[in-house]
């Protein structure tokens, strides 16, 4: 019962590792005569789940960008099943899959946040994280409060690129590789690769700041919501536990400088995370005990990350 429920949320391949299904929809906000999603204010929405570290990527960029007013933020839960349930109905919808539908009648994927919606069109623009914060960081800039804060710029993007992909095979997706493996071997592999490519994270950490140096990137955006939940419920629940992050001498602290950050914290809610995922989220965890720890007060003890040398080159 449990490997026919896991295959339906999480399909994997012959060797029973897991393999996420692409996004469906890829539009972009842009000024580009012939787009029909012009940047503007008070138009576009974010539908997230708080619990989600892929809607949480979004979350912070809107935050660190100050894009507050100009983008509003509608909050969904999983219900028994892992369907995402609005907090109260919008454009005549209650559920994920009824908003999917109303943006395009018949669809028949997946139903997945985070969405950046366009009210006045009422259309799903992108449901692909990655790109989301791409467009907040870039396209929204005149509406901003930090427009000079720019997480994917020019001179940074190959070594910004170089790191994203490599963080997303093995630390982003990896712990949902270990967690939803349905094999020995596709599990053994996905742990080895995790905690390989977190280790030599936390070398690099050593010499610089951030991942790209003194700066803070879309590359750092993109680790910090994996790592923000490593301890809490990937260390136990997906069975990633070699280590913990605040076990890493760099990596923990790294953890702890990027939460401290104006306005990050405030995107994190650790008792939702550990609801949705100890909860209704995957079938993992069939009792839905919620464990009591760990304290997000270790989040906010000193970092000392400013007095790193940035030794990178960058």
């Amino acid at each position: 019962m449990w490997q026919l429920m896991m295959s339906k949320l999480a399909p994997p391949d012959r060797t029973g590792a897991y393999i996420r299904p692409s996004s469906s929809f890829r539009n972009f906000v842009s000024t580009e005569a012939d787009n029909p999603h012009q940047p503007a204010t008070a138009r576009y929405r974010l539908f997230v789940g708080t619990g989600c570290p892929w809607a949480h990527r979004t979350l912070v960029t809107r935050a660190l960008k100050g894009l507050e007013d100009a983008i509003s933020v509608s909050i969904v839960y999983p219900s028994e099943g892992g369907m995402w349930v609005m907090e109260s109905e919008t454009f005549g919808c209650n559920t994920m899959p009824e908003l999917y539908q109303l943006a395009l009648p018949g669809y028949q994927g997946r139903c997945t946040v985070p969405v950046l919606w366009d009210d006045s069109q009422k259309a799903i623009v992108n449901n692909e994280s990655s790109e989301i914060i791409v467009m907040l960081n870039s396209e929204f800039n005149e509406f901003a409060r930090n427009p000079e804060m720019d997480l994917y710029p020019l001179d940074l993007r190959s070594q910004i690129d170089e790191w994203n992909e490599k963080i997303y095979q093995s630390v982003n997706n990896g712990v949902y590789r270990c967690g939803f493996a349905q094999s020995q071997a596709a599990y053994d592999s996905a742990c080895s690769e995790l905690f390989a490519v977190l280790d030599e994270i936390d070398r690099s950490l050593l010499m610089s700041r951030y991942l790209c140096g003194d700066r803070v990137t879309l590359a750092d955006v993109r680790l910090f919501t994996t790592l923000f939940r490593f301890d809490a419920v990937y260390y136990s629940l997906f069975k990633c536990n070699l280590r913990r992050i605040q076990d890493y001498e760099h990596l923990g602290a790294y953890l702890r400088d990027l939460y401290q950050l104006p306005g990050v914290a405030g995107t994190c809610d650790l008792e939702a995370v550990k609801r949705d995922y100890y909860g209704n989220l995957f079938p993992l965890n069939p009792g839905c005990i919620i464990p009591a720890g760990p304290d997000v007060g270790i989040l906010l003890k000193a970092h000392d990350r400013e007095k790193v040398p940035n030794k990178s080159g960058v």
